[in-house]
């Protein structure tokens, strides 16, 4: 049994971590401050014995003797890092430096979730972890991307002159079950703009794409990478042309946002809503799929729930909260 920690663990992707380190059989703490986090995402963990709950800004100091930390403490959707900004690259760049700090004093292995927002608009398709990005310092998106960027840089630095062990994923559109029904995400906009008959909203053209995985793939990837030997893992990401563990996390099926649209309308029958378009946010990414070669040979992964499969188990969680 592991002493688990997951900041952020109230949230969408953190709540589903949390469960499946429970069924696992391990002991796992959640520090979450509730800013995009929800605590009835985790209310029936409340009761397990191994569970603990810990009301706590990861931007603040925090002790702890833990095995495993996984840090997804940041808001990672445009409407909410976009509402407080200064809060957002604060949590990325103080919430890591915190992590990385306790793991430094207590030899704690940690995986932090980074983001394929990272590249940016990205030039080169598909994206490979080796694309250094092309991201805008200064536009709206730049709290959440560039405080990103800035959080592998600390994870890199902390690996290199302090040995500690860090690990990162660079997590591509993930969607399922407990995501918020208000985060502005495409997803969750394009079933709850479905389920209450109203129009589905599209920015832009509907032409640009993203790459959707659900997010029983992505834990799946990212148990694997946090179960690797250190020096093994490492060794085998120098053929690659790196000394630090960093991988894209995604689904590398590529969907056009107007097909996304449509799909979800044929799952939705009896929709009322129709397309209309609407100009698209300043800095928005075109395309977007992640080249997962790296997670194939060193994880012996790949994603594996369809989209329909996963946009179903979506609806009818949303149904709920509609």
């Amino acid at each position: 049994m592991k002493k688990i920690l997951i900041t952020g663990g109230a949230g969408f992707i953190g709540s589903h971590l949390a469960r499946r380190m429970l069924n696992l059989g391990h002991e796992v703490t959640v520090m979450d401050n509730l800013f995009t986090g929800n605590k009835s995402n985790i209310y029936d963990l409340e009761v397990n014995p191994r569970f603990t709950f810990l009301l706590q800004d990861v931007t603040q100091p925090f002790w702890g003797q833990f095995d495993d930390i996984y840090n997804l403490a940041c808001p990672a959707s445009p409407i909410h890092y976009q509402r407080n900004p200064v809060e957002t690259i604060k949590t990325s760049l103080l919430g890591m430096m915190n992590v990385l700090e306790l793991a430094l004093k207590t030899k704690a292995r940690v995986l932090h979730t980074s983001t394929s927002e990272i590249y940016g608009d990205p030039l080169e398709h598909p994206q490979t972890e080796t694309y250094w990005g092309n991201v805008n310092t200064i536009g709206p998106r730049s709290c959440y991307d560039e405080g990103k960027r800035a959080a592998e840089t600390l994870c890199v630095d902390y690996a290199r002159e302090y040995d500690v062990d860090v690990r990162m994923v660079r997590i591509f559109n993930t969607y399922g079950p407990n995501m918020h029904p208000r985060d502005g995400r495409v997803i969750s906009n394009f079933i709850m703009q479905a389920l209450r008959a109203e129009d589905i909203t599209i920015y832009g053209t509907g032409d640009q794409t993203r790459s959707f995985q659900y997010v029983d793939d992505l834990l799946d990837g990212v148990l694997r990478l946090m179960d690797l030997n250190r020096s093994d893992l490492i060794d085998a990401c120098r053929k690659h042309g790196f000394d630090i563990p960093v991988m894209n996390i995604g689904n590398p099926a590529e969907f056009t946002i107007r097909e996304l649209a449509e799909k979800i309308l044929e799952l939705i029958p009896g929709s009322a809503g129709k397309l209309v378009f609407k100009e698209l946010p300043m800095d928005d990414p075109q395309r977007r799929r992640p080249d997962i070669s790296l997670a194939r040979e060193l994880l012996d992964w790949q994603p594996h729930v369809p989209l329909k499969d996963g946009l179903t188990k979506t609806i009818d969680y949303f149904r709920t909260k509609s």
